[in-house]
């Protein structure tokens, strides 16, 4: 890590571990990033990770605290929540509870998901109101072949009967296209899942710029997507191996965000 995280640890409040406070640095990075990018919904969605050190029958994770913009979270305002929704670090303030409904699933259900995020984006949300879905027809979708589940609208995601609908959607896949409303994208750790947001994402800009033109898509062959780089054993690989480490923290030098001035 790099852009002040060794002076953002020193500032470290005694009530969280420096595991936990490494994390809180990194999620607060990724949403000042994702508010860079343009990704946000005024003061709704969310990004989640889970918090390390703690028994596997004691999952918590830390989201944003409801009301404050992206650009407003550091890493000590972020909430500490359960499995239940309880705010655990004496948190003023409240959680968003489509947000806990949406994320505390997804990590209740799978023990690989310690990280979530989910937008609006325009383009998301365009490609999740189309009956295809996104197509493998340009150089960012055929990247994800086979690796997007899809769950169909029902309401706004406030209540926990949906919830074992939307994981079983889900599976094993860590890309879901919730139809109609949005896009997901979980990950192993905080860059992985933010480069494969990223993925998606520019997946479904390009699709919604090409559908604005005149004529005919020109297709892509299965055999073409087959041999497509990243799809397979590749896209697996170990966070030091693919490079996203790398590419998180470039994207942070590029924004301007630095660690600590998100304490």
């Amino acid at each position: 890590m790099d852009q002040g995280i060794k002076e953002a640890a020193q500032l470290r409040p005694e009530k969280f571990s420096e595991a936990e406070w490494q994390l809180r640095l990194e999620l607060a990075a990724c949403y000042r990033l994702v508010d860079w990018f343009g990704w946000t919904e005024l003061v709704f969605n969310h990004i989640t990770a889970r918090v390390p050190g703690l028994a596997e029958n004691d999952k918590q994770f830390l989201i944003n605290p409801f009301g404050l913009h992206y650009g407003e979270v550091t890493a000590s305002n972020l909430v500490r929540i359960n499995l239940d929704g309880d705010v655990l670090d004496g948190s003023p303030y409240p959680v968003n509870r489509a947000g806990f409904v949406i994320h505390s699933a997804i990590h209740a259900a799978r023990d690989d998901a310690h990280c979530v995020l989910h937008t609006h984006t325009t383009a998301g949300m365009a490609v999740s109101c189309k009956a295809g879905g996104l197509r493998n027809d340009n150089f960012y979708s055929v990247m994800l072949d086979n690796k997007i589940a899809y769950h169909d609208f029902e309401g706004t995601v406030t209540d926990l009967e949906e919830q074992p609908r939307l994981v079983a959607n889900l599976g094993r896949k860590n890309l879901l296209i919730l139809r109609n409303h949005g896009l997901l994208a979980i990950g192993r750790n905080i860059p992985q899942m933010f480069i494969s947001y990223w993925t998606l994402e520019r997946a479904c800009q390009i699709q919604m710029a090409a559908d604005s033109m005149a004529g005919p898509g020109q297709p892509v062959t299965q055999a073409v997507v087959e041999a497509t780089p990243l799809r397979g054993k590749q896209a697996n690989r170990p966070t030091n191996e693919d490079g996203t480490s790398s590419i998180f923290g470039a994207m942070l030098r590029k924004a301007g965000i630095r660690y600590d001035e998100l304490v």
